[in-house]
């Protein structure tokens, strides 16, 4: 059995693994055993491996299973104490494992926990995709230390101690095998977009910790999948948010939650129409809500096992912070200054 699987998730990834995964082999080898999980590609990326990179080893899947289940079938073929599982477009650096599994060996507690995650364009920035760790507001609104909807923030150490979040990236998400599987994993049927915060919410209700651990950081490159403003990454994003609040929120919140998100939706939808004059994504929210409507009933069993397995009956993981007021009507645009 591994102490440590990284695992790559890979389709048609061939150039980003030529230039990335050089990296994480060379500052990884002592410590991981590093796995390329390939979603039937079909650009040359499995021939590549074979010829450059033969110390990497393979699993490869026999169709595109997308985000979530992809990494469920691959995890599932492998045995090990702790999984990492990394994006193709993530470069890491020298020691970037040691705190991460110093951490996790020592604090038994801990389910999860993800490095500093800082943007490749910018080196001195944090990236959009889970920045120094994430946390959801009131309605289910993603943010983190060092980015708010899209403001992100520089990285000048204001977030450098360890901090306990509500989620960690799916860019870069260290995790115990053992909470893995005992949540079932990632929800295949969110195909890509949220699992990770779903996946983290599930694991915090049943009173487990995730962390973010700064003293180990990474680059990434981010968005090479769907990029901003592609309607698909907006209707999935849109979809699996109110299927996860359906899933974890307590009984004493779905409704008042599920009320308010059926408004600012739709503002939302109106706002991407009339300011932003993007009919793509305008479509995509409306049938984001049509898809959440049809198969809410698929998940009301999903829903009453998680509640059965809150600790609590409070849901302290969520923020207070109503985050759309706080970054429009405040102007409180970086971690810090929300109130």
């Amino acid at each position: 059995m591994d102490k440590l699987a990284i695992v790559i998730l890979n389709w048609n990834g061939e150039k980003m693994l030529r230039q990335y995964l050089p990296s994480v082999l060379q500052y990884s080898r002592d410590e991981a055993t590093v796995y390329v999980a390939d979603n039937a590609s079909t650009d040359g990326s499995l021939e590549m491996l074979r010829q450059h990179f033969p110390e990497c080893r393979l699993i490869v899947l026999e169709k595109n299973w997308g985000f979530a289940e992809g990494y469920n079938k691959a995890l599932a073929q492998i045995s090990a104490e702790y999984y990492l599982l990394l994006n193709s477009d993530i470069e890491v650096t020298h020691h970037w494992l040691t705190p991460l599994i110093e951490y996790m060996d020592t604090h038994p507690e801990v389910a999860a926990c993800q490095p500093k995650l800082l943007s490749m364009a910018d080196r001195d920035s944090f990236e959009y995709a889970g920045a120094c760790g994430g946390y959801i507001d009131r309605y289910g609104y993603p943010y983190c230390r060092g980015r708010i909807f899209e403001t992100v923030e520089r990285d000048n150490g204001q977030y450098d101690y360890p901090a306990e979040v509500l989620w960690a990236t799916g860019a870069a998400l260290f995790i115990r095998a053992r909470d893995y599987k005992e949540v079932g994993g990632l929800d295949a049927r969110f195909f890509a977009h949220n699992e990770e915060i779903d996946l983290c919410w599930r694991l915090r209700i049943r009173g487990r910790k995730v962390m973010c651990l700064p003293e180990s950081q990474v680059y990434h490159v981010g968005g090479g999948t769907l990029p901003k403003g592609n309607p698909m990454k907006t209707y999935l994003n849109f979809r699996n948010n109110l299927t996860m609040l359906y899933k974890c929120l307590p009984e004493s919140d779905l409704r008042h939650v599920m009320l308010m998100r059926w408004l600012l939706d739709y503002v939302a939808a109106w706002q991407m129409l009339l300011l932003q004059h993007n009919w793509g994504e305008f479509c995509a929210v409306f049938r984001a809500r049509r898809a959440f409507s049809r198969w809410k009933k698929d998940f009301a069993a999903d829903r009453r096992a998680i509640q059965a397995s809150r600790v609590t009956d409070t849901d302290a993981e969520r923020s207070p912070l109503f985050l759309l007021w706080q970054y429009y009507a405040k102007g409180h645009r970086t971690f810090s200054k929300l109130s």
